[in-house]
């Protein structure tokens, strides 16, 4: 089972998809937890202490994979379940670098990674933020950095068998809708 999951900012996003990538685990399957965040701030450290928290108790192994997507091919057992958190800030390690460079083909690099790495596991849920519902105009950069997005979600969610959406903490399925139904 493929799993694309968005939505906004604390709607739930990261509880259920670590529910769907503990059930797709089953028994005897490893379980990976793919982190894309590069801290930039103490905002981001607490953000990640507390996803770190959330998952504590659940077995989920933790790898750090903050570019390169397509490495974590290399680095686990594709047999395993996968939760991938997040396509946001994966391509926002690849847009904007350390040094301040901006890379208007970040969207292109993840994207052949992310084919190989949703082709190769089959068991894998995909995180990513919904950033598209206000109508406010933003700078080009920005609105690149939207566009991309965009069509890494599109790319994702054509690929997964199952498209939910995390809205005000309830769960919405635009494709292979039974998968809660199997949930404890």
């Amino acid at each position: 089972m493929r799993v694309f999951i968005s939505g906004g900012c604390k709607n739930g996003k990261s509880y259920h998809a670590q529910r769907l990538a503990k059930h797709s685990a089953g028994s005897g399957r490893p379980l990976y937890y793919i982190a894309t965040m590069k801290p930039v701030d103490s905002e981001d450290d607490e953000r990640i202490a507390r996803h770190r928290a959330d998952r504590r108790g659940w077995g989920f192994v933790t790898i750090e994979q903050p570019q390169n997507i397509e490495e974590i091919l290399k680095k686990c057992d594709t047999v395993g379940s996968f939760l991938l958190d997040s396509l946001t800030a994966l391509l926002s390690n690849e847009m904007f670098t350390a040094g301040g460079e901006i890379s208007e083909n970040a969207a292109e690099k993840i994207s052949g990674g992310l084919r190989q790495v949703i082709e190769q596991i089959p068991r894998i849920v995909i995180v990513s933020d919904y950033i598209y519902s206000d109508a406010i105009k933003y700078d080009p950069l920005t609105e690149a950095y939207r566009k991309s997005l965009a069509g890494l979600d599109r790319l994702a969610a054509g690929r997964c068998e199952v498209v939910l959406e995390a809205a005000y903490t309830q769960i919405i399925a635009h494709k292979g809708g039974g998968v809660f139904d199997a949930l404890p």
